[in-house]
């Protein structure tokens, strides 16, 4: 079913010795690798963006211990979750997943916050959860044409090479650091903030068995996560709705996810791109404090 024995902490114990890194069972037999740490009295649910895993949190994480009982979970799949044979990877499996993972460790008033497809799955999640989700920060939803390809030159290239349907996987496994690299700094305005050790980390990863197939099925999803648009008009529980100005999504694309959310509060971070929890920490846990502060 997967291709893991036990959690990997190896490298989430460099920056979380303390937390609690677990596997949470799914009806189908998949484990969600999560990390559980903190000692508030809300729990809070961090869910990472396309290519990245838990670990995408780190510099926010601690941040937030005191306030949250904080739970950051891998994607189906993704990080050190379990590759099931045949799953899907489109928006609907990976809401279901996150679904079940909220009742599987029954979460009740849970914050949750995403990025990018975190975003996105944690605003239409929070439709099926009205009775256990209290908030949704969503930080640059991923829901608009080409996706991940918006990033750069060398982006566009790769990631539209590895979604075509005959050669992706073949095109996800040639992946390298350096490709790596250039491709997730070109979701920073800042390109120093993207630290060498969590791109290697991210290559281990890559590594796994059947991870390329992930990969490809991912990049190649973003339709899903455009459809899933039509969602956000049936959030019913606050929302607050966070885009860095250099964001991939365009002027039009944030205005009508806007007006989608309807109410929702609208936040805009300057000087910063598509990955804000690894650029603008502070920020990010300044304002998951204050969305839900009384």
């Amino acid at each position: 079913m997967g291709t893991n024995s036990r959690p990997d902490d190896q490298y989430t114990r460099t920056w979380s010795p303390s937390g609690e890194i677990e596997y949470a069972t799914l009806a189908d037999g998949t484990r969600l690798r999560y990390l559980k740490t903190g000692s508030g009295s809300t729990a809070l649910l961090l869910l990472h963006t396309v290519r990245t895993q838990l670990d995408h949190f780190q510099l926010v994480i601690p941040r937030l211990l005191e306030a949250f009982t904080v739970y950051a979970a891998d994607l189906p799949g993704m990080g050190w979750s379990d590759i099931t044979r045949g799953a899907s990877y489109n928006e609907p499996a990976l809401r279901r997943a996150v679904v079940e993972l909220i009742r599987t460790l029954d979460l009740a008033g849970v914050i949750l916050v995403g990025e990018s497809m975190g975003a996105t799955i944690g605003l239409t999640a929070s439709t099926e959860l009205d009775d256990r989700v209290r908030h949704v920060v969503a930080f640059n939803p991923y829901d608009y044409s080409k996706g991940v390809g918006r990033a750069n030159r060398v982006a566009s290239i790769y990631v539209g090479g590895a979604s075509l349907p005959a050669v992706g996987t073949l095109i996800t496994r040639t992946e390298n650091q350096p490709v790596l690299g250039i491709v997730l700094r070109g979701g920073l305005y800042d390109t120093g903030k993207l630290p060498d050790h969590y791109v290697a980390e991210l290559r281990r990863v890559a590594r796994r068995p059947g991870y390329s197939r992930v990969a490809h099925a991912v990049f190649g999803n973003v339709g899903s996560m455009i459809a899933a648009r039509a969602l956000y008009r049936h959030v019913r529980v606050p929302a607050t709705l966070v885009y860095g100005d250099h964001d991939w999504s365009r002027p039009p694309e944030r205005e009508a996810n806007l007006a989608a959310l309807r109410g929702a509060d609208s936040i805009t971070l300057p000087d910063t791109g598509h990955f804000a929890a690894l650029e603008q920490p502070a920020r990010v846990a300044e304002i998951v404090l204050d969305a839900v502060s009384p």
